[in-house]
């Protein structure tokens, strides 16, 4: 295998025994591919933009006399960069203009002949753009737009499973659902009657719309009834037989030709009865009349002599009807055939309940229905009815809706229009009734093949056709009445509602959701989540069982382990890691083809309608070297179902054994021997790890650690392959290989990294190089690392070196005793920022100034506020230190006579502003680590805004000159190699100065044009530079745009250390969480024979019955892991020669069986192996793949190579009396992770602080600084122990006695600690409420 240059400095074990067929695909495909779709030109107009604007244009006059149609569009480039847009508050968006044209044509003239015709370039608002991450920046703020999962168009039969009816009866539906329209439904009631309902309205009879689409009564019957033909002739009744038709029935009378008896009256009719009638030919038998009664005619029947109607179609026959067709000359009569198995009259039945005779009768009812109280005009109904499901305006099934109608219907087209017609209405009736007959099955709503993937793409070009289709109203009015002769199509086009349209799905939609960046995995795993909830999905109380449950078509496209506990269980899904959308939006996964028992690596991805129709064997299924099945019988799924099947049957077989899990989940070791619900929760507590001080790679890893990495785009990636010439912590230069620069270019990369800026979840970015200079980097390779990842690998969380024992009660339930050591060493300290803003408005008294001079503040509270009142940065503040002076003016008050009194003596004028300053919250202790200020444009700036805005400009310079100073060096170097080769001594030119080398003329004409070329580029470069320079001073010191009334923001940030203390909650992969109970001194931890104590020690009951065996695994082969690398780092601590180092590391990647990887280290330099040693030495990085792990006999191997016991447990002995435990325990090391949920976040008191304006009572929760509600059931407990006093006080002068309260603070601060206790607020509030209902209640004193 070959290795990258990152990688080789620390290669994994890899256990996996089957090799990777097909490379895990880029994670963030779903997200990027869909935006893509939606802002590229597509000429066919199918997606995107240009199939909104296609929709909506062109767009007519009422009186058709003028026309705006639509040319093209094209995005123009933003404004801000991604960057300056989170600084700003900004939206990270590009303007989007559009050339549309306006046609006039003259009203007298023939009809199309143009009179006028105006182009125009019309700016169309803002279109949001996705940045190279998959994210959106909106007001500053990163979000992610989460796919939805919602039930596919096209046409679905269903049954109520007999719930609806009491006599538990199924009732068979059908509905149409189209992605824009009104939804069609069709259903039976208990008593076989078809109904239709429009849009959930209220039912009528399902003929209504077949006589709306213009078919009389005899049509009706003929489209969904076979005939039977009676004739009479000589006083007798004749049938034509189909014998078929008699399957089943009792025959009601004897069925005899010609005096042979086929089947006795009584008998019933049998395959045999058909065949013998069949063979003999019988095409028309006698019956008696009675037969005939109670059948229905198919046909209206007129008395040809007077025309007179005898009877109509759908009638039933009686005795009468029967003499007056023989009178009238009608030997022949139709009947349709029905019968109570599987040929039922439910439509002649809704005929008869069906109130309408004729189309307008119909259109009529229809328009009653949806209009009710409208009077309905003839024009009206039909215009109703015709836009309903048959214009493309209103209607469409696109063409996923039309692919699934037409594959229901069984159709060979699977292309079609997006409206409905006449056939497909009728083809869906009878679908309907054939399954009310028993004949085929009803949709499983709950298959993935009928709910389909909408991405963001396909979302925000849906929120733009709703603005566009907003501003045509107002184009047509515009068009036909305004002035055409005048207009410009400017003038027609209000890109407001539009914009109002984009920004409102970015900023607030229940899918645009604020990012979880808590660390790369939690922002992967948002932009791969998929939601069914959502505007038109489902909502938490209506989703059932059903649809929250893990269905066979799951496999390999959602994760059966990745889901939220609680509510929203089962409706919020993960993608699975290979899989990805088809062109109709539904899910593929890959699978490789199988040809007679033989596997190739032919890759084929199918969707979960095509799964069903082939036999698909697992991913572990053996093989032998050519790849062909080595058991007869396979496992394999077919159909939902997993059965055996002979090796030659199986068409396909999975691609990997970590196909059906998500990337959370995939992350997990040993992820098989966890129990479902414990894998569920350490999928999702890897989400809320926080990203320590120092990343350390998990040493027992899945092999997914890299790719998710680099795919979050956490860490800096080269883009291209080269040597590094320059690295400090804020920058990268990578001089590019010469095969893969552009013509012209000077071949310099330039990596500028993030530094200490703030996550969505207060967490600190920071990029750290991971590379040296001169090393060589290929293209991919990781040039940084970014928060938790190590050398281009995730590293959530830190090793540590557990034990299970218990130890004196200190891990009682789940909870965790860490040693002193852990929190010396910063193991897991994290780094927190805060963003704290201040800010200045415009009031009706005057404007809020941002100064250091507040008044009655103290001259200490001020130290650390510069002139301009705002905080240094590198203060230590605390909680309550001014950060920001502010004051605001307060209007005229009344004096008090203390101050009326102090003005007489001293003269001044009391102060007529407030102090309104940004203050650190409680409890925070920070450092200030920047200061931002922003000034509207007009106000003038303070000093401090000055001084900052020339700082970033020195900045920028410095920056900008390092990186032309990089170009000119490689410039320049081009250029002396063309000056050497021309015959210029490099003597010659190291005494010229650089410049000077570009007029040295040369002999070679291609020479001299190669030089004229680059001092072409050179002067090229001069200006870009000088530009780039003059944009940015503009950027930085022009005003900025402030929402209406705001004057000034200042924001602070601080950096806020936080160490691990008891409270904090930890937690392993596998679901093994528990809170930090003690820190205990390392010299009382439990320690081995050879005096190293353990950093953590867990309880050992929270195994056997969480079943999440995981985690012991995991520590066994961390044991060994470790031992490997303190055998390697001994050898390096004794000098051992380079050969021995690589012959025992080589044994151990050799070590397993069947393993594929393949460690050639043969091929690796000396300094490459001491390299590796020296990465490896803190232990063996080891990756056991999910589903196809490393054995136990494997684990027993490496434990013995590290000479390690391999029964895992060792000795150990107790840290206070020394005395050893009486049998041996487990300890190893298990990668433990610190969650977001500190304690200091939690924690919180309060004395005194604010009340409720109505009961005057504390206010509670931390945000409000609140205290804890004493409810009812602790006043009870209080009263059960007869403590009157502390309950006296609990209900008033620590509650709500304003007076009371007031009087005892006095008293406490005089040293007094007597209390009285009134009356109560909330009484007095009592009272009002009684005295509101207009009884007068009043105390007696």
């Amino acid at each position: 295998m070959v290795y990258s240059y990152t990688e080789k400095k620390r290669i994994r074990k890899n256990f996996g025994k089957r090799p990777q067929v097909l490379d895990i695909p880029y994670l963030l495909s779903i997200q990027l591919d869909s935006f893509q779709k939606f802002i590229e030109q597509d000429p066919k107009g199918q997606q995107g933009l240009e199939a909104a604007f296609r929709s909506v244009f062109p767009i007519q006059s009422y009186s058709a006399h003028s026309e705006l149609q639509y040319v093209n569009y094209r995005l123009g480039e933003p404004v801000f960069d991604v960057k300056e847009c989170q600084i700003r508050g900004a939206t990270y968006s590009a303007p989007l203009r559009v050339k549309l044209r306006l046609v006039v044509y003259e009203k007298e003239a023939p009809e199309g002949t143009v009179k006028d015709i105006k182009e125009q370039e019309v700016y169309m608002g803002e279109i949001p753009l996705m940045t190279e991450n998959g994210t959106f920046v909106v007001n500053g703020t990163e979000r992610v737009v989460v796919s939805q999962l919602h039930r596919s168009p096209g046409v679905f039969f269903d049954s109520d499973k007999g719930k609806t009816h009491s006599s538990g009866k199924v009732l068979y539906n059908a509905r149409v659902i189209p992605y824009r329209g009104s939804w069609l439904d069709l259903e039976f009631d208990p008593k076989d009657n078809l109904f239709v309902r429009i849009d959930r309205r209220r039912k009528l009879p399902a003929t209504i719309i077949l006589r709306a689409l213009d078919y009389s009564t005899t049509d009706i019957l003929n489209l969904f009834f076979e005939k039977v033909r009676f004739e009479i002739c000589n006083d007798k009744l004749e049938m034509n037989l189909v014998p078929e038709r008699l399957r089943g029935e009792t025959a009601s009378f004897d069925i005899q030709i010609n005096g042979k008896i086929y089947v006795e009256k009584g008998r019933r009719v049998t395959a045999r009865h058909i065949r013998q009638l069949d063979k003999d030919q019988i095409q028309r038998i006698e019956v008696p009349v009675e037969y005939i009664i109670g059948k229905v005619v198919a046909q209206d029947y007129i008395d040809e002599n007077t025309g007179e109607l005898i009877c109509s179609a759908n009638t039933e026959l009686s005795f009468d009807l029967l003499a007056k067709l023989s009178q009238a000359g009608h030997q022949q009569i139709e009947t349709i055939f029905t019968n109570d198995l599987d040929h039922g009259d439910y439509i002649s039945q809704t005929l008869k309940v069906d109130p309408t005779t004729d189309r307008l009768s119909a259109l009529v009812e229809i328009y009653r229905m949806m209009r009710p109280g409208e009077p309905p005009t003839r024009e009206a109904a039909e215009n109703l009815f015709e836009n309903l499901f048959f214009s493309e305006e209103r209607y469409d099934l696109s063409a996923v809706g039309r692919m699934k109608f037409n594959r229901s219907l069984l159709r060979d087209e699977i292309e079609g229009s997006g409206i409905l017609s006449k056939e497909d209405i009728i083809e869906v009736m009878k679908k309907l009734i054939g399954i009310r007959n028993g004949k085929g099955e009803i949709d499983d709503i709950d298959h993935l093949g009928n709910r389909r993937i909408r991405s963001v793409g396909e979302m925000a070009e849906n929120q733009f056709r709703i603005g566009l289709v907003r501003v045509e109203r107002a184009v047509k009015e515009r068009l036909s009445l305004g002035d055409l002769d005048t207009l410009m199509p400017q003038d027609m086009i209000n890109a407001k509602p539009i914009s109002a349209a984009v920004k409102e799905f970015f900023g607030s939609s229940q899918l645009s959701q604020f990012m979880d960046q808590n660390n790369p995995l939690s922002e992967i795993t948002h932009k791969r989540r998929i939601s069914a909830l959502g505007p038109g999905g489902l909502t938490r109380e209506r989703a059932g069982f059903e649809v929250r449950d893990v269905h066979p078509t799951h496999y390999g496209k959602v994760c059966p382990i990745e889901t939220p506990e609680g509510p929203n269980i089962g409706l919020i899904n993960s993608l699975s890691v290979y899989a990805c959308t088809n062109e109709y939006g539904f899910l593929e996964t890959p699978y490789r083809s199988v040809h007679e028992g033989a596997v190739t690596n032919e890759i084929h991805y199918l969707s979960a309608i095509e799964e069903g129709n082939f036999v698909i064997a697992q991913a572990n299924s053996n093989l032998d070297d050519n790849g062909y099945f080595i058991e007869d019988l396979v496992t394999c799924r077919n159909k939902g179902e997993s059965s055996l099947f002979r090796k030659e049957q199986v068409d396909y077989m999975d691609v990997s054994t970590q196909q059906i899990v998500s990337v959370g989940a995939s992350l997990i070791p040993f992820l098989e021997h966890d129990d479902a619900n414990r894998a569920l929760m350490g999928a999702n507590m890897q989400r809320q790890a926080v990203p320590t001080l120092r990343a350390d790679k998990p040493l027992v890893g899945t092999g997914m650690e890299r790719a998710v990495a680099v795919d979050s785009g956490v860490t800096c990636v080269a883009k291209r392959g080269g040597s590094v010439q320059y690295v400090d912590a804020s920058r990268i230069v990578i001089k590019v290989n010469e095969n893969e620069m552009h013509p012209g270019e000077a071949g310099i990369d330039i990596y500028n990294l993030n530094k200490y800026t703030r996550s969505n979840q207060n967490t600190c970015i920071n990029q750290i190089p991971c590379i040296n200079l001169g090393e060589l980097v290929e293209r991919g390779n990781v040039l940084a690392d970014g928060p938790s990842t190590d050398l281009g690998e995730l590293a959530l969380g830190q090793n540590m070196r557990v034990a299970f024992m218990p130890w004196n009660g200190y891990n009682f339930e789940d909870s965790i005793l860490v040693s002193e050591r852990v929190m010396q060493e910063d193991r897991f300290t994290t780094i927190q920022i805060q963003e704290l803003a201040c800010i200045s408005r415009d009031t009706k008294l005057g404007s809020e100034e941002v100064t250091a001079d507040i008044p009655n503040v103290g001259e200490a509270a001020l130290s650390k506020l510069d002139e301009s009142g705002i905080v240094y940065i590198g203060a230590e503040v605390n909680g309550g230190d001014i950060l920001v002076g502010k004051v605001t003016p307060k209007g005229e008050t009344q004096l008090s006579p203390e101050e009326k009194l102090l003005r007489a003596i001293f003269g001044e004028k009391a102060s007529d502003v407030k102090d309104s300053s940004l203050r650190v919250p409680n409890g925070v202790s920070a450092t200030v680590i920047d200061v931002q200020i922003f000034t509207r444009d007009g106000v003038e700036k303070d000093k401090r805004a000055l001084e900052i805005e020339e700082m970033e400009l020195k900045q920028v310079k410095k920056d900008l000159s390092e990186e032309l100073k990089i170009l000119e060096a490689a410039l320049f170097g081009r250029i002396k190699a063309v000056l050497i080769s021309g015959g210029i001594t490099s003597e010659k030119l190291s005494r010229l100065p650089c410049e000077r080398w570009l007029e040295l003329p040369l002999s070679e004409e291609q020479k001299q044009e190669q030089l004229e070329q680059l001092a072409e580029q050179y002067d090229e470069m001069k200006a870009e530079f000088d530009k780039k320079m003059e944009v940015k001073r503009r950027k930085i010191t022009q005003g900025d745009d402030l929402a209406p009334g705001v004057l000034k923001i200042v924001k602070v940030y601080l950096a806020v250390k936080r160490q691990i203390q008891p409270g904090d909650k930890m937690a392993g992969r596998h679901g093994n969480k528990g809170v930090i109970s003690k820190i205990n001194p390392v010299e009382d931890m439990p320690y081995d024979e050879e005096g190293n104590p353990v950093d953590i020690v867990l309880s050992p009951l929270g195994v056997p019955s969480r079943m999440n065996i995981g985690q012991i695994l995991e520590t066994h082969l961390g044991m060994a892991a470790k031992g490997i690398g303190n055998k390697i780092n001994e050898m390096l601590k004794k000098n051992e020669r380079v050969s021995k180092l690589r012959k025992f590391i080589q044994k151990a990647y050799d070590l397993g069986d069947g393993v594929c990887q393949t460690v050639d280290l043969s091929t690796f330099s000396d300094k490459e192996i001491l390299s590796l040693a020296e990465n490896l030495k803190k232990g063996m990085t080891i990756a056991t793949p999910v589903f196809d792990g490393a054995k136990e006999k494997e684990i027993k191997q490496l434990l013995k190579l590290a000479d390690l016991p391999t029964s895992g447990q060792i000795n150990l002995f107790d840290g206070r009396t020394g005395e050893q435990f009486e049998r041996p325990v487990t300890v190893g090391y298990m990668y433990m992770l610190k969650l977001n949920h500190l304690v200091d976040d939690k924690m919180h008191s309060r004395s005194t602080g604010s009340y409720s304006l109505v009961t005057q009572q504390p206010l509670g929760g931390k945000a409000q600084f609140g205290g804890q509600r004493f409810g009812e059931m602790e006043v009870w407990a209080l009263e059960a122990y007869g403590a009157a006093y502390t309950l006296q006080e609990m209900l008033t002068v620590k509650s709500d006695d304003v007076n009371g309260r007031t009087k005892m603070y006095k008293n406490i601060v005089d040293g007094d600690h007597r209390m009285e206790a009134g009356i109560p607020e909330s009484f007095n509030v009592l009272l009002k409420e009684i005295r509101s209902l207009g009884i007068n209640i009043e105390l007696e004193e």
